[in-house]
């Protein structure tokens, strides 16, 4: 296994654990929209069951339509990730970094929709009245590994007499 393979795995295996570690944690401690406040006025732990996708998406449609519809779509990124990573010889570390981490939080999500039909969020953030959506560990990963993916691909269009 080179060293590529190997920053997939473990990075792969750490957040798909810290991300089941952390949702079994909190639903086994806490109530269901229970909160605790960690820093006032700015961030919560608070126990939430998102049924949708990112900010709520899809919350609203049936729940046999929801979930076959996010399951299917979160295998179907599962799969391309994979495959791209098995055909993509030439991708350095980051591009192998940020689909790990894409990687790690679909399969955390997915784990969730299987066994519970919705996805446990806890991190909450706020300003005063002003709520983000709350998320996890899985989301975070899937956003960061999002950003990478963008800078890897801005880094490969610069031109080349502006690369150092």
């Amino acid at each position: 296994m080179n060293k590529k393979h190997g920053i997939f795995f473990i990075t792969l295996l750490l957040v798909v654990g810290l991300d089941q570690i952390t949702k079994m944690y909190i639903s086994s401690v806490m109530s269901l929209h229970a909160s605790y406040p960690v820093i006032d006025g700015l961030f919560s732990i608070t126990y939430v069951r998102n049924p949708g996708a990112a900010f709520g998406l899809f919350a609203n449609a049936t729940p046999m339509f929801r979930s076959l519809f996010l399951i299917v779509v979160s295998a179907v990124a599962i799969v391309m990730i994979l495959w791209f990573l098995a055909k993509n010889r030439s991708g350095g570390m980051l591009l192998t970094f940020a689909l790990s981490l894409i990687l790690g939080g679909a399969v955390g999500n997915l784990l969730d929709r299987i066994r519970f039909g919705d996805v446990v969020d806890f991190l909450d953030f706020y300003i005063a009245s002003w709520h983000w959506p709350a998320f996890n560990v899985a989301d975070s990963a899937i956003s960061v590994g999002a950003v990478l993916l963008i800078v890897e691909m801005l880094r490969r269009e610069r031109p080349r007499s502006l690369r150092q």
